[in-house]
């Protein structure tokens, strides 16, 4: 193990933010928000699930969101609901170059979202 992340954030917060097109393009990938519009309404308690991942993922990093985009983190579900990454731009140099693998667990509750990112050095690099 490398390093850990958690975080955590209010749905509220971000059925607040999704009213706005910038927020919803600054903080969600394309794919991210594909995923979500394919139901009749997003599920706010998942998506700040995604938003918690992002920052958690950034303290894992130990730097903040500092030299990537939260777009460029992206979580998805696998086919059993399991949650994992995609990185792109500066996040997978980022990934690439400090040898990271990254791993994420989600939960959300009522108003709370969490998040716990694993991140871990010299594994293969099955998340890019």
């Amino acid at each position: 193990m490398y390093s850990i992340g958690i975080d955590m954030t209010s749905v509220s917060r971000i059925e607040k933010g999704w009213e706005k097109e910038n927020f919803r393009r600054f903080v969600f990938s394309e794919k991210e928000l594909a995923a979500f519009y394919e139901r009749d309404k997003p599920k706010f308690d998942s998506l700040a699930a995604n938003f918690a991942a992002k920052e958690a993922f950034s303290k894992a990093l130990g730097t903040g969101v500092r030299g990537f985009s939260l777009n460029e983190v992206e979580i998805l579900r696998d086919e059993k609901g399991a949650p994992y990454f995609n990185f792109y731009g500066k996040a997978a140099e980022i990934i690439f170059t400090g040898g990271y693998t990254a791993q994420v667990s989600l939960s959300h509750e009522k108003d709370n979202a969490i998040a716990m990112v694993l991140l871990e050095k010299g594994k293969n690099l099955k998340n890019l």
